[in-house]
């Protein structure tokens, strides 16, 4: 068997360059007169008697035009979205609804992104009609949720959300009367927007683009803070997180996956309200968990837990080991553990994310390693017997033949030695017995509240958030090390990730893709 290549390009990261908003002006749009569709390819087609019309208000800007409110009306245009740029079960939706006579948005993260350049992890729609129209429009969907009911759309295998203007205005309680105030001169419609935008998380969040008119609608400043690079709650943060404090998780998530910081009121509450996020269920700690560490953000999304307190109470045996590595709070520098995420993220991203065993599973491996530091062979070999399905003998002569150097800074690998086979085959195995003892005491609540008893002041938690389900799948991926080679399994050949499989759970890309994460981390591609 031959190592798979372990190099990999990594993703492109566009930024929102400055000078590209110094354009935009606050422009009305004339109604789209007829039905228009979104076909294959997508491009606009818009009506005759509303191309001069909008043309007319893009080259002349009226007196009133210039003392419209803060809120904007901007071209999609300007901000160079296509609708190519939207999925095709999305566009599906869309035109659905659209051809029945509603009016159709995008909503909330995906223009965000959309804006940014980059893929949107999903889109999600809200619409004017009622959620039982939206049922009757399309041969498969049904209402989902009962105190906040929403509308799944299926589109071959994929999901659609659909929300109504209806069941989301009655969705909170919270009251419109915030400093915000209504804005001036909003005719029904726009209020009815705001009033939406004014329920979102953040600002960035609080975006609505009608595809078919070419508008975005930004009532909450979200375009400026895109722009500042800024995560600004809507309405006052200490409210905000109050009201739902899985906010605060979300907020580390977005500004870690866009590389993102917050407003100074934003960064306050965030920290001093850390401890809130115990008052949420186990299984929306795991999911808010999972976005973060499985979608390509996963270093970002540590550092930031770490820097606000959060991760001695999410993850005590990773803050303790951050806390002995003397790494503080806004430091720069790196760990292996951060190296691991961070050779795992170049391989991901948020349409390409991997099942939630592989990171638990590499939390598992790398708390072994730190507990006993192991030299950098045995590790490799391990890796590869994982990769293989179990088959030792064959990962013990691939990694005696590796003529690299190691990286030299982790503590967690020792000397190297001159190692025998058996006794280099003993060590894998001793590793191996490691990693399975330390998920059971990452599930251990008594083991957990111990991690930061060393260390002043430490805060205690004994939060355990990884169900039995998720802990026998990462035992699942790393068994076939002690049990020997499994029957009928077949090691991935070559380097390409089958995302699809890898965000199911397939134990061969799940064992590939750890041990191209350990080998990249051990052996650094710069080194010879």
């Amino acid at each position: 068997m031959a190592v798979p290549g372990l190099s990999f390009v990594c993703k492109p990261h566009f930024s929102l360059r400055p000078p590209l908003f110094h354009c935009f002006r606050k422009i009305r749009f004339s109604s789209v007169a007829a039905i228009e569709t979104l076909d294959e390819p997508e491009v606009f087609i818009k009506d005759k008697s509303s191309q001069g019309s909008d043309s007319s208000h893009r080259n002349n800007v009226s007196e009133e035009d210039s003392k419209l409110p803060q809120w904007k009306k901007l071209n999609s245009q300007d901000l160079g979205i296509s609708t190519t740029n939207i999925s095709k079960p999305t566009r599906k939706v869309l035109n659905g609804l659209k051809r029945k006579g509603y009016e159709v948005y995008l909503v909330g993260g995906c223009v965000r992104d959309l804006i940014l350049k980059r893929t949107p992890k999903d889109f999600d729609i809200i619409t004017t009609a009622e959620l039982r129209e939206v049922v009757r429009a399309f041969s498969r969907c049904e209402i989902v949720g009962r105190r906040f009911p929403i509308c799944h759309v299926h589109i071959g295998d994929t999901i659609v959300e659909v929300s109504s203007f209806s069941t989301s205005g009655q969705k909170f309680g919270r009251s419109l009367n915030y400093k915000l105030g209504r804005p001036a001169g909003c005719d029904e419609k726009d209020f009815i927007r705001w009033r939406n935008c004014l329920q979102r998380d953040f600002t960035i969040n609080g975006l609505m683009f009608d595809p078919y008119a070419r508008i975005i609608y930004d009532y909450m400043g979200g375009i400026e803070d895109i722009r500042k690079a800024k995560v600004r709650t809507v309405i006052p943060a200490g409210t905000s997180f109050q009201e739902d404090c899985a906010r605060i998780l979300r907020a580390i998530r977005i500004a870690a996956r866009l590389g993102f910081s917050f407003s100074r009121e934003t960064a306050h509450f965030i920290k001093n309200l850390s401890c809130s996020i115990l008052r949420l269920d186990k299984s929306r700690i795991l999911m808010e968990m999972n976005y973060m560490l499985a979608y390509g953000s996963a270093e970002a999304s540590l550092r930031l837990l770490w820097k606000f307190g959060l991760l001695e109470i999410l993850l005590p045996i990773q803050a303790a080991y951050f806390v002995s590595n003397g790494l503080r709070r806004c430091d720069k520098r790196s760990n292996m553990l951060l190296s691991l995420f961070s050779n795992l993220d170049r391989l991901l991203a948020p349409d390409r994310p991997c099942h939630g065993s592989l990171w638990v599973g590499i939390l598992a491996f790398h708390k072994a390693l730190f507990d006993k530091p192991r030299d950098p062979l045995v590790v490799a070999a391990y890796s590869l017997v994982v990769h293989n399905g179990g088959d030792i003998l064959e990962a013990v002569n691939i990694a005696t033949r590796i003529n690299k150097s190691h990286d030299t800074s982790f503590r967690e690998l020792s000397e190297p030695r001159n190692l025998e086979n058996q006794t280099l085959i003993n060590e894998v195995m001793d590793l191996a017995a490691s990693v399975k003892s330390t998920l059971c005491k990452m599930t251990d609540e008594h083991f957990v509240s111990q991690a930061m008893s060393a260390y002043p002041q430490a805060p205690f938690s004994d939060l355990v958030f990884i169900p039995l389900a998720l802990y026998l799948k990462v035992c699942k991926v790393f068994e076939c090390v002690r049990e020997g080679a499994e029957k009928g399994f077949v090691a991935k050949q070559g380097s390409r990730i089958d995302y699809e499989l890898l965000a199911l759970g397939s134990l061969s890309e799940l064992r590939h893709t750890f041990a191209r994460v350990v080998f990249d981390t051990v052996y650094p591609l710069n080194r010879t």
